[in-house]
């Protein structure tokens, strides 16, 4: 006999389709989406699920506080929020919606490329300002570069796909999995990358090993001129290497979806005066953190969330 779900909280803001999705698997929930933390701490104690986003922090102080949990839930793909250790401690599963933006961030990764080999919004600004420079907005080509992957999971396969149909020689590296080349890139190690790339584009979690990752002796060491792409996390790439690079033409151009501190009224100076470098530069693209952030994938977040929440009530049943 099927168990009905316990109750789940839902503490940050969702998609309207959620709701929808979670009544038609026989799930009772409460959503309480601009909760803050005091109020999880003082109100989780009796709930079986937690599903959150992108504002709350589980940490194993929220879940000691929360002595009935069996799962959470993240809406999205990234897991740095959740203190994954202290959930392992106590058997509590974790669920993300991996697929859900994959498509997403490979478009928009392929887009800020395109603009940016192709001074597309450099030659925007410029003809809404009456000037026709087609000399000066010459671009190059995508056609036959090659291209690294840092993380060969869900976005860099999509990425990848994507990129084979440009004629890009695609290299990958992803330090959990072995035998995973396909036919849309090779597998690769870390330094063949970093001698052979043209442009480096990074699909890899945020965790002590990847912190400022790409730092000033990282980007000496690369043995090209590179562009350099970010649509993973800020705090992944030193932007005062970045700046750097850009300034001594090691860096050719960079991509940035995200930033080192994405609430850009508390930069601090070295922050501000990084920030402020990059976008006066013809050479950056800067997005708000939104390569996963389609109309699309906001819905598909919550239907890849929900099929797993539906197939491991279906396994303890079992």
């Amino acid at each position: 006999m099927h168990t009905p779900p316990a109750a789940i909280l839902i503490a940050d803001e969702m998609h309207p389709s959620l709701f929808a999705m979670l009544d038609k698997a026989g799930f009772t929930y409460t959503y309480q989406p601009t909760i803050d933390r005091a109020g999880l701490l003082s109100t989780l104690a009796p709930y079986e699920g937690l599903i959150i986003r992108s504002k709350t922090t589980v940490d194993a102080q929220m879940l000691a506080a929360a002595p009935n949990l069996h799962y959470i839930g993240r809406a999205g793909a990234g897991l740095d929020l959740i203190d994954m250790e202290a959930a392992d401690s106590r058997g509590i599963r974790v669920f993300h919606a991996g697929t859900g933006n994959r498509d997403a961030v490979a478009e928009h990764v392929l887009g800020m490329l395109l603009a940016l080999f192709n001074n597309i919004v450099k030659a925007d600004r410029e003809v809404r300002q009456g000037v026709w420079d087609r000399e000066g907005n010459r671009g190059i080509e995508l056609m036959g570069k090659t291209v690294g992957l840092f993380g060969y999971g869900n976005n860099g396969q999509a990425t990848a796909r994507r990129l084979s149909g440009f004629g890009c020689r695609v290299l990958a590296y992803d330090k959990f999995r072995t035998n995973y080349s396909d036919s849309y890139a090779q597998e690769s190690t870390v330094a063949q990358i970093m001698a052979e790339a043209d442009v480096l584009s990074l699909h890899i979690p945020l965790t002590d090993d990847t912190r400022q990752w790409i730092n000033p002796d990282f980007v000496a060491q690369m043995g090209n001129p590179f562009f350099l792409v970010n649509a993973s996390r800020g705090e992944v790439v030193s932007l005062s290497a970045v700046v750097a690079g850009l300034q001594s033409g090691k860096v050719r151009g960079a991509c940035l979806d995200v930033q080192e501190n994405e609430k850009l009224k508390t930069l601090t100076p070295t922050q501000q005066a990084n920030f402020d470098y990059l976008r006066q530069s013809d050479r950056v693209i800067m997005t708000p953190h939104i390569a996963g952030w389609t109309h699309e994938s906001y819905v598909r977040i919550n239907e890849v969330l929900v099929e797993q929440l539906v197939a491991a009530l279906r396994s303890i049943d079992s």
